[in-house]
């Protein structure tokens, strides 16, 4: 038990340290969330509603739960890129430690410890923990719901069960639609393994779906029966119910996404190959192939447990791979991220269960393909770097396979080498490459994927002299300065400190404000500057009020150039 713990205690430093080091490197990240958390952390109203700024003009197109952490983090310890990106490297380790507790429950330490090690190095994960998109936030609540899951199997538990459906409604908070895509696999393995009738069973999990929609939906209701409240950013009507069923929702699987900057910009055809192709191959799919033969293997032989927990996490990845392979919105290679706990206890389930069963000529067979497809799999997603790793990984593989197949005790630990060494030093590309933007990317690249339009999807620095107009007289405004995109408003008022109202939200295509609106919002001397938002690129569809509003200010206002930047003084007289 003592050796367990500090193989534990171990994994869990090792993963804190790994998510911590050179942590500021990447300075704001994602400055539209920052921003956010930024504007959270000086006004409550704009904390609850996840607003863009502190004075409220608009929120983030997601739901908040993740800002509130960092607007709390920000509140306590100030605005900073450590205080904004340390609660996620926190969830990282939470996240590890979590699933470690939930595969050790029914295996051994070994099985734990393999599916925590592979989560911890997964490229992606590495990439999401050292970052301040929502996915760190949703990846946590998610293992805690199959944690919830997995103790509500042992006794038939309602209350573990509801407490599964609290965690997916928090996910549901995260980032809205996404987290229910474990549900399928919860319900269907609660359903057939739990210890109790079919009638209690089903009572059970109506009553986990009342948890979970009481979870989400408390937020939701606030929202849409507060009257005064920022405009809901994504949405083209104001609702948040629009935002969930359709930018987020619906769309991101037909690609009928009102505001939508285009589709199958860089995120590859829809397909199974999608995972594994250039884009989000390494990213995730290290051990993707070998999960998926030892997914199968281990259904077909495991029993009991084993394969009440194969179904689960199985199921998680089954489900969550096929949407992320056909959807036709909107695809980034980061939401791979939620395949990374599934992968981790399955090859951490399934390989220990076959290593205990290799005296069967199948089980070893698939156990020593597997370790031989994962090595063939890391040399082609690590050829690029041109180092003596990708044939390191593939040499110790095939040696590790050979050994596999005699059931020699030492190709353990070269298999592993063989599994984690691919990963790993992807892992520690990611660690030193700093990562800003909106798409960010795990490896040894620039640390995003931009090239969209200038400020749609990079917050831009602005000179000092901008820095200063801004500040000066801002108390006597409620928005310092307005400007199309909220990742040009995010860099403005990062810098500034100041509230600055991202005109149409994130891509400029929120009808929020109107053109009469902000017509009233300059004659009554709330807003002091126009700042011009440069290549700022227009979305496919949606509202074109923000363009007017551009339009508008130029004809009847008189542009001055500060350090290379256009800005247009808003005199109310």
């Amino acid at each position: 038990m003592r050796r367990e713990r500090l193989a534990l205690a171990v994994l869990l430093i090792a993963t804190g340290a790994l998510y911590l080091w050179r942590l500021g490197d990447s300075g704001w990240a994602n400055a539209y969330y920052s921003a956010a958390a930024q504007a959270g952390a000086t006004s409550w109203k704009a904390w609850f509603f996840g607003s863009s700024d502190a004075s409220n003009a608009i929120t983030v197109d997601k739901t908040p739960a993740s800002l509130w952490v960092m607007g709390l983090s920000a509140r306590l310890f100030g605005v900073n890129a450590w205080s904004i990106l340390v609660p996620q490297a926190l969830m990282g380790v939470g996240s590890v430690w979590l699933l470690h507790a939930t595969v050790r429950r029914w295996f051994s330490p070994a099985a734990a410890l393999i599916a925590g090690a592979v989560l911890a190095l997964t490229p992606v994960a590495v990439l999401m923990f050292r970052f301040n998109n929502p996915d760190a936030l949703l990846v946590l609540l998610m293992v805690a719901g199959a944690y919830c899951v997995t103790r509500a199997v042992e006794k038939a538990s309602p209350f573990w069960l509801a407490l599964a459906g609290v965690a997916v409604g928090f996910g549901f908070l995260t980032k809205m639609l996404q987290a229910f895509l474990v549900l399928p696999a919860f319900a269907l393995v609660y359903l057939l393994a739990a210890p109790a009738s079919t009638g209690r069973k089903l009572l059970h999990l109506a009553g986990a779906f009342g948890a979970m929609v009481v979870a989400g939906g408390w937020w939701i209701a606030a929202v849409e029966l507060t009257p005064d409240r920022p405009y809901i950013g994504g949405s083209q009507t104001n609702s948040v119910l629009e935002l969930t069923l359709g930018y987020n929702g619906f769309g991101r699987l037909t690609g009928d996404e009102v505001g939508s900057v285009g589709g199958g910009r860089g995120w590859g055809s829809a397909g199974w190959s999608r995972l594994l192709g250039a884009e989000m191959g390494s990213q995730i799919a290290w051990l993707l192939p070998a999960a998926v033969v030892l997914l199968v293997a281990g259904l077909w032989l495991a029993k009991g447990r084993a394969r009440t927990a194969l179904a689960l996490w199985g199921g998680w990845l089954v489900v969550t791979a096929g949407v992320f392979s056909f959807m036709n919105g909107i695809i980034h290679s980061y939401y791979t991220v939620a395949l990374a706990p599934a992968i981790a206890a399955v090859v951490g389930i399934a390989a220990t269960e076959l290593w205990d069963r290799r005296s069967e000529p199948v089980a070893a067979a698939v156990l020593s393909g597997s370790v031989a497809l994962s090595a063939l799999q890391c040399y082609v997603l690590i050829n690029e770097l041109s180092t003596p790793v990708a044939v390191l990984v593939l040499m110790t593989g095939l040696i590790a396979a050979v050994g596999l197949v005699l059931s020699m005790r030492w190709a353990i630990p070269v298999a592993l080498i063989a599994a984690l060494l691919g990963p790993t030093t992807y892992s520690f590309a990611t660690v030193t490459t700093p990562h800003t933007g909106a798409l960010p990317v795990a490896g040894p690249s620039n640390g995003r994927m931009g090239g969209m339009g200038g400020g749609l999807l990079d917050a831009t620095t602005p000179d000092a002299e901008v820095v200063t107009l801004l500040q000066d007289n801002a108390d006597s405004y409620r928005w310092a300065a307005a400007t199309i995109g909220s990742n040009n408003a995010a860099g403005l008022q990062l810098a500034s400190g100041q509230p600055v109202m991202a005109l149409g939200g994130f891509n400029g295509t929120d009808p929020a404000p109107t053109l009469e609106q902000f017509q009233e919002l300059v004659r009554s001397g709330q807003i002091h500057y126009y700042v011009a938002a440069g290549r700022m690129m227009q979305g496919e569809s949606g509202s074109d009020a923000a363009h007017d509003i551009a339009a508008w200010v130029a004809e009847n206002y008189t542009a001055t150039t500060v350090a290379g930047a256009t800005l247009y003084e808003l005199d109310a007289s």
